[in-house]
């Protein structure tokens, strides 16, 4: 279920996001949507690299799988932080559970 809110921006960031709806062709709701979006995603990154989040819980941040995450890591060139022994007991917890 969506929510409605109101928010207070100042006039450039409205003109700047007023101009992208109408080189979209979309409209001002769908862009605030898409910032957002595109904002979460930008903060999990920063929270993974700084080390305060774990993969999952940039995945979580950004409202994403965490086979997502992976790939957007690779694409933002975030180094992973996973260790051998990381992987090695994903892949036992998966034997478990298959």
């Amino acid at each position: 279920m969506s929510k409605t809110m109101s928010v207070r921006m100042d006039r450039d960031n409205y003109e700047f996001l007023h101009e992208i709806t109408q080189e979209e062709g979309g409209d001002l709701s769908k862009a605030v949507r898409d910032m957002v979006a595109r904002g979460r995603i930008l903060f999990a990154v920063e929270r993974y690299k700084k080390g305060e989040a774990s993969l999952g819980r940039a995945a979580e941040l950004a409202g994403v799988p965490v086979g997502q995450m992976m790939t957007v890591l690779t694409e933002y060139e975030v180094e992973s932080r996973l260790e051998k022994e990381d992987y090695l007991q994903g892949l036992r917890n998966l034997q478990k559970v298959w």
